[in-house]
């Protein structure tokens, strides 16, 4: 009897299709940032922001990534970007191939910096490379301080933590220590940056850490 390891396989071709897309923002000198978290932690809001203060100098574009609805896509174009959005059938995450065909239809000449708003979700988002150089994921404080620990695969993966609704810290039992410490025992290389989107709050480091990464493409 032959045993077919599928998702083995999956993954397998997965990361070749990934290696083929950094490969190719790296010749382009471009970059491209996968951003996770659950449903209702910031995500639009904080891409918004960020648009806002990097738009003059930079050309951005948004691969927005959803079950269903383009409710993003159109918020993020009226925010000063470039935007598609993607549908992925049902499925709970983005992969390679489906980066890939995003990148085919928004295209990538007229872009700099590309974000991909992956679905709503812990899980499986964390599992697939998407093909992008950079993995962030975005914890509200409402979510809680535990979320590193019931979800350790997303915060191990990410790049950087940003932890979003700052404003909401009075209201809620978050400790920002143990966060910290849950977030750096899994991934001890993890930057962690506090900002509250609603408010326009606590930017600046996150910022400039984009501007240096930006930096590091273009004379890479």
């Amino acid at each position: 009897m032959k045993i077919l390891e599928l998702k083995q396989n999956i993954f397998k071709e997965n990361e070749v299709t990934a290696d083929k897309i950094r490969e190719e923002f790296k010749k382009r000198k471009k970059l491209m940032i996968n951003v996770m978290s659950s449903p209702g932690s910031g995500k639009t809001t904080t891409l918004l922001r960020t648009i806002e203060r990097l738009q003059d100098t930079t050309r951005i574009g948004v691969m927005e990534c959803d079950i269903d609805a383009s409710v993003d896509a159109v918020t993020i174009e009226n925010g000063g970007a470039k935007a598609i959005q993607l549908h992925t059938g049902g499925m709970c995450h983005m992969d390679a191939a489906m980066t890939q065909q995003g990148l085919n239809e928004m295209g990538m000449d007229d872009v700099d910096l590309i974000f991909i708003e992956n679905v709503g979700n812990l899980v499986c988002p964390a599992e697939f490379d998407t093909g992008a150089s950079i993995n962030i994921t975005i914890l509200s404080v409402p979510e809680g301080d535990d979320k590193p620990a019931k979800y350790p695969l997303v915060y191990t993966v990410s790049d950087v933590v940003l932890i979003n609704k700052t404003d909401t810290l009075p209201v809620f039992d978050f400790n920002k220590e143990l966060v910290e410490q849950r977030i750096h025992e899994l991934n001890p290389n993890a930057q962690i940056f506090y900002i509250s989107s609603k408010k326009d709050e606590g930017f600046e480091p996150w910022i400039n850490y984009l501007k240096e990464k930006m930096e590091e493409v273009n004379h890479g």
